[in-house]
């Protein structure tokens, strides 16, 4: 007489499920609350894992884990794994500032000197993260020179409906600028309570529906936008873009001091233009130094998200208004910047875990 197959219980797979761990913060995805929809039919048992990211770069893993994991138990037949994702807040509830109704995250990109490059990798990892499933959204908050419009390829006038500002789309992110408003090449010449004034419109006079992550394309150095944007909204973070050179290293450190007395915590460090990989000869050239921008992070004590190399077709997509991540999705460099922004999205996701909910994570 053949052995009955014993029932599976919710238990059971839950207890099987324990090993699937989540690898930033060292915990299981059944404590953590990731696991959704169980049902059990038959022997087939379905369930959801709900990372708090769309950009986690261990997601398939994690399915494959979780997959084998409950396959073992006696009398299952067959397992299907969905894996979604839900991003959470990063800002502790009960600020001095209210949120935007519907937007998650603000992320503010900035960089203590010109010329580093911030706009490019603003640009290149919201559109990864777009590229993800996230729901992004993108300010140029550099409100003398707006570049946003040329970096993404938009050529358009802002429209309204009611009273409210309906943002440009491009390559899945939303998008407001003042480059959409200014006269041609004409000069903005404003003073602080101007720029106060642009800075809360942009926020909370456009319609932006539902958003994971708002990227704030920030001016460069430590001035008004910053102090006008800590003023008007609660900021998740940010990210701090810098070169190997010393000088630009100097200004990094100042950026950062800026965040840190507006309470606003570092999400990272990138180190851009760290080296140039010549396609001809398959060498790497350390142009302006290479490694200062890890140095830094570990000096300041913030997360080093990653070096992007100096590579032409950066350049060419970004006078196109085709980012790389889009272009050249393979090469290196394209890699580099989906680095980056599973690294940002996973330290949102951790500071959301921390700041609030015990059941959240990066995935």
């Amino acid at each position: 007489m053949t052995e009955p197959v014993p029932a599976i219980s919710e238990s059971a797979v839950l207890d099987a499920l324990k090993v699937v761990t989540d690898p930033d913060l060292g915990r299981d995805i059944v404590s953590l609350g990731f696991v959704k929809n169980l049902g059990i039919a038959d022997g087939a048992v379905s369930f959801a894992i709900e990372l708090t990211t769309p950009a986690c770069p261990v997601k398939d893993q994690m399915r494959d884990e979780a997959r084998a994991a409950v396959a073992a138990l006696p009398g299952v037949t067959g397992v299907d794994v969905q894996m979604t994702a839900s991003v959470r807040s990063a800002v502790a509830p009960g600020g001095e500032r209210a949120p935007i109704p519907g937007i998650r995250n603000v992320i503010a990109v900035g960089a203590g000197k010109g010329g580093v490059g911030k706009t490019t990798v603003a640009v290149n990892v919201a559109v990864a993260l777009a590229r993800y499933g996230g729901r992004v959204g993108m300010i140029d908050g550099d409100v003398y020179g707006p570049n946003l419009p040329i970096m993404l390829g938009i050529d358009a006038q802002l429209s309204s409906e009611g009273r409210k500002i309906v943002p440009a789309e491009k390559h899945g992110i939303r998008v407001v600028s003042m480059g959409f408003l200014a006269d041609g090449d004409a000069p903005i010449i404003w003073r602080g309570p101007m720029l106060h004034g642009v800075v809360r419109q942009f926020f909370q006079d456009v319609r932006w529906g539902e958003l994971d992550y708002l990227v704030v394309d920030m001016p460069p150095g430590t001035g008004d936008v910053a102090l006008s944007l800590t003023q008007t909204v609660p900021v998740s973070g940010a990210i701090v873009v810098t070169t190997p050179q010393t000088v630009s290293l100097a200004d990094s450190r100042r950026a950062v001091a800026m965040y840190r007395k507006l309470d606003v915590p570092t999400l990272g460090l990138i180190e851009n233009m760290s080296y140039f990989a010549c396609p001809a000869c398959d060498q790497e050239s350390d142009i302006f130094g290479r490694g200062g921008g890890n140095a830094v992070a570990e000096e300041l004590g913030v997360p080093f998200l990653g070096q992007i190399p100096l590579y032409e077709p950066i350049r060419v997509g970004s006078d196109r208004g085709t980012p790389i991540v889009t272009t050249e999705p393979d090469s290196p460099a394209a890699r580099a910047f989906v680095q980056v922004a599973e690294r940002a999205a996973a330290q949102v996701s951790i500071a959301s875990y921390e700041s609030a909910a015990p059941a959240a994570s990066t995935g």
